[in-house]
């Protein structure tokens, strides 16, 4: 019994150690992302060393665009007039973005966020692992820039 009480008090404790979203969070979505991993419900993990294209969220108060764009190397970036309207919501303990275009609506969870690093869940219970990304600028030397 005193085992069982043990295993429950620590798993709490990682419970209760998860950052929560709170709306002052919303503006770190604010910028160009890029995709570094996704994990599928199976356990399998797919790793991405590259990207030809970055998700670019641009969101003020709960709502605003989610655009692919594709970053070239002098720093600049590809886009169409594509994009997907954003709204973000609260529930609870959780965060949704709930897109709309034309054509389709559907939600995700931003299960985490940082100033570098975030999190999103889609209903198939994929989760995307992004990290903050910039241009790309290389010199006609090679060099990066920064």
């Amino acid at each position: 019994m005193k085992n069982a009480l043990k295993i429950l008090f620590v798993c709490l404790l990682f419970v209760s150690c998860q950052k929560k979203i709170t709306p002052e969070d919303i503006g770190k979505l604010n910028g160009y992302w890029e995709i570094e991993k996704v994990s599928f419900k199976e356990g399998e993990d797919k790793e991405y060393k590259m990207n030809e294209n970055f998700d670019f969220f641009k969101i003020d108060g709960n709502q605003g665009i989610r655009r692919k764009v594709r970053p070239q190397f002098d720093g600049t970036f590809l886009f169409n007039d594509d994009y997907e309207k954003v709204k973000v919501r609260f529930v609870e303990d959780h965060v949704y973005l709930d897109y709309s275009t034309a054509y389709a609506k559907w939600s995700e969870e931003l299960v985490s966020i940082s100033d570098d690093e975030m999190t999103i869940k889609n209903d198939q219970n994929k989760e995307y692992q992004y990290k903050k990304a910039g241009p790309i600028n290389l010199l006609e030397d090679g060099e990066k820039t920064k």
